[in-house]
């Protein structure tokens, strides 16, 4: 199994005797695999025989599977309802003497309900079987085009999800060499912030301050955070070739990504980071967006 959508459409068609039938599978995204079936009455016996070939190709995804099933006309045999065309003249010829109602006439009493039956064709048991036989058969073939439109699809979602995650990772890196990460700038910046503090209260202890900017600075450091996301990225990566359905594992990943990309953006204390930030929260939402139609 290679990545796959979870939205498809497929339909099939199939005769035996006088029988013709489609079915037509139509899915949507879905956190499990949902199935509702539509079947002609009289074809339920067919719904766990449907649900178990669904189940075993099929990891998630709401699917509506429908069954059109038509039968030519044979004409079949007529039948008179004795018991009933007796009941209903008694009455007739009754309501009839007492003035109520004229006397009945043969095409009136036959169009009521009941009166006249048609008698279908019986199938055996082995008619039945090959019926059914027929109609699974079907279903595989509109299933295998549903998976084949899924897989179509899957694959220009791999494209889509390697492109967010390559500009994960570019951001990443700009982060990684933002100038205000330097040693360096970070001194100055203490130091400025020191003395500014100085100037407003002489009476503070220099050498607490200098405590309290070391524990600031090392707050403050996304080291962590940027090693995590490349480790993010390279887990990413690797489900992307994965030959197993991997939405999941992909959407419990964009939550990882998208905590990073918020611790980064409230440790930062430089505009050029907090931009790289907010940046990079705007490919996390994409990239999650993207996943959520994914098997």
């Amino acid at each position: 199994m290679t990545l796959a959508s979870m939205t498809g459409f497929a339909r099939a068609e199939g005769a035996l005797g006088d029988r013709s039938w489609h079915w037509e599978i139509r899915s949507v995204n879905g956190r499990g695999l949902d199935l509702r079936l539509r079947l002609p009455s009289g074809f339920e016996r067919l719904e766990p025989l449907v649900r178990e070939r669904a189940q075993k190709r099929l990891a998630r995804g709401s699917l509506t599977i429908g069954l059109q099933l038509r039968r030519a006309e044979t004409g079949g045999s007529v039948r008179i309802n004795e018991a009933a065309l007796e009941t209903l003249l008694k009455a007739c010829e009754g309501m009839a003497a007492s003035g109520r109602a004229a006397e009945p006439r043969a095409d009136g009493l036959l169009a009521i309900k009941g009166v006249v039956e048609v008698e279908e064709e019986t199938e055996d048991e082995d008619a039945r079987a090959a019926l059914d036989k027929a109609l699974l058969e079907s279903f595989d073939a509109a299933l295998g085009t549903l998976i084949q439109m899924r897989a179509g699809e899957g694959a220009r979602l791999k494209s889509v999800l390697t492109q967010r995650i390559d500009e994960i990772a570019a951001l990443a890196g700009q982060a990684e060499a933002n100038a205000s990460r330097s040693p360096e700038a970070i001194g100055r910046r203490l130091s400025e912030q020191i003395s500014q503090l100085l100037e407003a209260a002489p009476a503070l202890d220099p050498q607490r301050l200098h405590q309290e900017a070391v524990l600031l600075a090392t707050k403050a450091d996304i080291r962590e955070e940027l090693d995590r996301l490349s480790a993010h990225v390279l887990a990413a990566r690797e489900l992307l070739e994965a030959k197993a359905a991997v939405g999941r594992k992909l959407d419990f990943l964009t939550q990882e990504f998208n905590r990073e990309v918020n611790t980064v953006c409230s440790k930062s204390n430089d505009v050029d980071l907090t931009r790289i930030g907010l940046e990079l929260k705007s490919v996390v939402d994409q990239l999650r967006e993207q996943i959520q139609n994914v098997e």
